[in-house]
């Protein structure tokens, strides 16, 4: 029986040789002319989506400064209804962000993500303007809406400009300016907390009318400087974007799938891996909202006033960042992602480990374990995003695994909106510890994750999928990663 070459997701450059080896009138890459088109791809996709992810995040977080800025007491806020105006936003996020990675599929990226953040600028305008509890959550739903596409398109986005082992440095680098919005948002916090009065608004008023001008700036900058697919970009040139397409399509080889029919749905749908990356992110990002959200009041009432509060998320978030991309580099260096996974899961574990034991040990100590939790946790999700999207092949299979993943994965989220308890500050036991046995969740599915990957890559090795090869070409053509010739990575 006739075999395709062999696409392993551990060695991009063994995906290279096969390739030469089957078709050897190809000719060779010219390596300086492959760096000069990386470079000039993190210029044009990667920097305009992290920038524009940035504002996309401070919007959502901002809420968690206006808190200690008085945004309670203007609003006649009482018991949990913090936590509601928290949960509501994922109502529609949660649900519209695969209907939206559908459409992105049809629309240009350049028009679509500008055109969602346009409208979630306006909304987080009009949040700073609203008089009532009422008016808040019907802000948070709109939010909710707006922001569904836009990071599982820029992650879409991303994915289809770059070879599967250089894209957790990327990915890592987009997801970092969540970290950095953690930070920016103290920092303006810090210097709108000032602003009380002017023009007859609280600061707090006055945080979410100036971050929403800023994100409307953006977007209507983002038109133009948003990217479109690789086939029609136009910051490439013919020769640029044949080298682009040949990269790609040397990493993934004959698994394809961009025809959207009947077996290409039952074969995304009916994917074990799509659920248990899924599961994987839903408990991680439960910390990542946690920290994001409740970190100003956690410090606060550590004993420390609302300003010195806001400035002290600072050196947290700056931690994050630096640990985060050194642990994407040594992963895509490594081709490994599993341990890097599972490393930040144990970060967070000590972490968890002294707030709960926070009433026998210093402040200094309590604080410190807010370093741990928020580093394991950006450690951890942008690993596992880039591990199911290099073991997704095809338009569609991207598109929608990545979709689902951060979309139900959101539901997160919810809970971390909901497991802070008011009544129990500052110990927060439950909270605590619901986030910690969620990331241990997160760790037993990467395990399972792990080990299934593995066990499909021998069965391939085997010829235990060689059968696929009788398919009809049309069918074996858009098989995506279930075709034999795919490899996945650990």
């Amino acid at each position: 029986m006739y075999k395709k070459p062999v696409v392993s997701a551990g060695s991009v450059g063994g995906s290279t040789n096969s390739v030469k080896e089957s078709n050897p009138q190809i000719e060779p890459v010219d390596r300086a002319a492959e760096k000069r088109l990386i470079r000039k791809c993190d210029l044009h996709v990667l920097a305009p989506v992290a920038l524009l992810y940035l504002l996309a995040f401070l919007d959502r977080i901002n809420i968690g400064n206006a808190r200690i800025q008085g945004l309670e007491a203007d609003l006649n806020m009482k018991g949990q209804d913090f936590n509601v105006a928290l949960s509501v936003f994922f109502i529609l996020y949660v649900t519209c962000e695969v209907p939206s990675n559908l459409l992105l599929r049809k629309i240009a990226p350049s028009t679509w993500l500008s055109l969602i953040m346009f409208c979630w600028g306006i909304i987080t305008v009009c949040t700073g303007f609203t008089q009532s509890f009422a008016g808040l959550v019907v802000c948070r739903i709109s939010l909710g809406l707006c922001e569904a596409g836009f990071f599982p398109g820029c992650l879409y986005l991303i994915s289809m400009y770059y070879r599967r082992y250089e894209l957790q440095q990327r990915i890592t680098l987009f997801f970092s300016t969540t970290i950095i919005a953690g930070a920016f948002s103290g920092l303006l916090a810090y210097g709108i907390a000032n602003m009380s009065g002017v023009g007859g608004y609280k600061s707090w008023r006055w945080m979410f009318i100036i971050e929403g001008v800023l994100t409307i700036i953006a977007a209507a900058c983002g038109k133009y400087f948003i990217v479109d697919w690789p086939e029609t970009a136009k910051f490439l040139n013919a020769e640029e974007r044949s080298l682009l397409l040949r990269r790609l399509q040397e990493d993934v080889a004959e698994a394809k799938m961009d025809r959207w029919d009947t077996k290409s749905k039952a074969r995304i749908f009916g994917d074990w891996k799509i659920y248990t990356g899924t599961i994987i992110y839903f408990g991680v990002i439960n910390t990542g909202y946690s920290i994001s959200f409740f970190t100003p009041t956690i410090l606060k009432q550590l004993g420390w006033t609302a300003v010195r509060a806001q400035v002290l998320t600072i050196p947290v978030y700056a931690f994050s960042f630096v640990v985060t991309i050194v642990v994407a580099i040594c992963t895509d260096r490594l081709r490994h992602r599993y341990a890097f996974a599972m490393l930040g899961i144990l970060l967070a574990t000590i972490g968890y480990g002294i707030l709960l034991a926070q009433e026998y040990v210093h402040v200094s100590a309590r604080y410190m374990a807010l370093f741990l939790v928020a580093a394991g946790s950006n450690i951890t999700a942008p690993v596992v995003l880039v591990w199911l999207n290099n073991n997704m092949a095809g338009h569609y299979k991207r598109s929608i695994s990545a979709a689902m993943q951060i979309g139900f994965g959101n539901c997160g989220g919810i809970i971390a909106s909901n497991i802070y308890i008011t009544a129990q500050a500052p110990t927060y036991l439950v909270g605590y510890g619901v986030s910690l046995a969620l990331m241990w969740i997160a760790g037993l599915a990467c395990t399972v994750f792990f080990i299934g990957l593995r066990t499909e890559n021998l069965k391939r090795d085997r010829g235990e999928r060689d059968d696929r090869y009788n398919l009809p070409k049309e069918e074996l053509d858009n098989l995506g990663d279930d075709h034999p010739s795919f490899r996945f990575t650990f």
